[in-house]
């Protein structure tokens, strides 16, 4: 007996989504082969030192340096990026070289790529880290070059203002929105290789703190690359204090699988949602119709009850502008998300620490149970976020009655006034 499999074959279905994808986006130009280092910068610009661990397949082609294809095992780069002035770029924003130099006045562009070795990058721990001896790994998502991968990254690293050492990690994307599943595999081909990464950082006597950020597929692809090291390890490294999932693109019942292996370390999560993300929309229908993580519906108390019983801190970034079409990279592009998590780390704490409410950096409310779980503060309804984390639900009355004036505080200390 044949069963139907819907109006549209698998492959229809998938073509209509990408076109719809490509609307979206519209006609951006995308940056190709400009990671070729420029002699020099300019009086003003910023500087990101980053280490740069990949398993893509070196490229052949000048200013691409590695393609989309995987490949043999781990690279490590060093890579140093140089940010335009403040006066020429507004935080949030990356400016991709338009031509071959790059202008550095103007545009993010290359001074250094190097490889190492591995003494070399131990070197690298004890030179970058700094006093605090803190470091950021970042995991990127689907459909990205490892050009806007380095450049993205550079452009989180200096806009949240923290003094880590700045690791990359990008594994095999395309950086095409057709290559869907081909990117997944290569996520799932890329787990032992951000293991060793996590491992080494967390082993380092130069490391004391580190920060483990994704983005989009890339949260998958940390998070299992968290649960082998705690199999393999029978806990999470104390060291690892933050997991930041950004835009997850994540089933949501692997990820409470996932959950499961951290045991006491879930509350060191922090997850940024969007329910108008696209991006994640589209990546539903080519999932079977299972939630992602990334656009969960907070209206929803078994979804609020689930992350506050496993002391997830989720914030709600439905109503922040960006600059993204999509909506599936505001917690990078938002001048006022990615000052409020760097001001966080700045300060020594975890992002999910409750003590000091994340979404009130950024002039948001609290999700909380006072009124039954999942009820929004109406009267605060029109500021920009929503956060799920204990002390919210503790202090759901006091915040309601003092939103207008945390707002106004919270907004001054988001933009440093």
């Amino acid at each position: 007996m044949k069963h139907s499999a819907g109006p549209f074959p698998a492959r229809t279905v998938f073509a209509l989504l990408a076109v719809t994808l490509l609307a979206l986006t519209g006609c951006a130009a995308r940056p190709y082969a400009t990671l070729i280092p420029v002699s020099g910068t300019v009086r003003g610009a910023h500087i990101v030192n980053m280490l740069v661990a990949s398993t893509r397949q070196p490229s052949r082609v000048p200013g691409v340096v590695f393609s989309g294809e995987r490949g043999p095992g781990l690279s490590v780069e060093n890579i140093v990026v140089s940010i335009p002035p403040d006066n020429v770029r507004k935080p949030g924003t990356v400016i991709y070289p338009t031509a071959n130099p790059g202008d550095p006045s103007k545009e993010f562009v290359t001074l250094k790529i190097a490889p190492m070795a591995e003494k070399d990058a131990l070197a690298w721990y004890r030179n970058v880290t700094g006093p605090k001896k803190r470091v950021l790994i970042f995991v990127h998502g689907f459909n990205s070059t490892y050009e806007e991968a380095v450049f993205r990254f550079a452009q989180i690293s200096h806009d949240t203002g923290v003094n880590a050492a700045p690791i990359l990690f990008t594994w095999p994307s395309r950086g095409s929105i057709f290559d869907y599943l081909y990117d997944r595999e290569s996520a799932n081909y890329s787990r032992s290789s951000l293991e060793t990464i996590i491992a080494q950082a967390a082993d380092s006597p130069n490391v004391d703190e580190i920060t483990l950020m994704a983005h989009s597929m890339g949260s998958w692809l940390a998070m299992e690359a968290v649960r082998q090291l705690t199999i393999r390890r029978g806990r999470v490294p104390a060291k690892l204090r933050n997991i930041v999932l950004a835009a997850p693109d994540l089933d949501i019942d692997v990820f409470r699988q996932q959950l499961d292996e951290l045991g006491p370390a879930q509350d060191r999560i922090t997850i940024f949602t969007s329910q108008d993300d696209y991006a994640l929309q589209v990546s539903r229908r080519l999932a079977g119709g299972v939630q992602r993580l990334g656009s969960i519906d907070l209206d929803n108390p078994l979804m609020l009850t689930f992350f506050a019983r496993r002391g997830v801190n989720v914030v709600d970034l439905s109503d922040v502008q960006a600059g993204d079409s999509l909506n599936h990279t505001k917690f990078a592009e938002s001048p006022f998300v990615v000052q409020a998590i760097g001001q966080r780390l700045i300060a020594g704490d975890r992002v999910s620490d409750s003590r000091v409410n994340l979404a009130e950096a950024i002039g948001a409310t609290a999700v909380g149970t006072a009124q039954g779980v999942g009820s929004v503060i109406g009267a605060a309804a029109s500021v920009p976020a929503a956060v799920v984390d204990p002390n919210s639900r503790l202090r759901f009355r006091d915040q309601l009655e003092g939103a207008g004036r945390s707002l106004t505080g919270s907004l001054q200390t988001a933009t440093g006034q």
